[in-house]
């Protein structure tokens, strides 16, 4: 990944992609976008907007404590958007299923079904599924951006 790339992983640079979400020059106008905008949210620790586009009736207490914990002890590696359902510019409801790999300080991953809502034209993070942890061939590209491929990495 350049310096300039997203940590989303859209492709897209910084600035053109999640920076203004997260700097609250705009909002995301998909549920897709959102929860790019979350993940890199995660990646940079902003906490703020982690719990500002969580819905309000979803928060709770000590849910600052638990993601600075979680940022303070999590390196994320990548994302990958592996399906999407609804959630585009005119829709109420969206549904984004991902994968977030990262280290802390093991290698892993977050395998989610999440939903999200839209309100007053703005996307909210609801909640999620867990689902099962996505394991690549050995020959695939390892998960971890190494460039190796995922038996020389970790699929020792």
């Amino acid at each position: 990944m350049l310096a300039a790339d997203c940590p989303c992983g859209s492709g897209e640079g910084f600035g053109s992609c999640c920076q203004p979400y997260l700097l609250g020059r705009e909002v995301a106008p998909t549920a897709e976008t959102l929860m790019r905008s979350r993940y890199t949210a995660y990646h940079q620790g902003n906490i703020d907007y982690l719990i500002a586009t969580h819905h309000p009736t979803q928060r709770y207490t000590g849910q600052r404590a638990a993601i600075v914990q979680s940022v303070d002890s999590t390196r994320w590696l990548g994302l990958r958007v592996l399906a999407t359902e609804a959630g585009q510019t005119t829709d109420r409801q969206g549904v984004v299923e991902f994968v977030a790999y990262y280290e802390d300080p093991r290698p892993g991953q977050v395998h989610e079904r999440s939903r999200f809502v839209r309100q007053k034209e703005r996307w909210f993070y609801v909640d999620g599924d867990t689902l099962p942890p996505l394991v690549p061939k050995r020959s695939d590209p390892c998960w971890c951006g190494s460039g190796k491929k995922y038996k020389a990495c970790h699929g020792r």
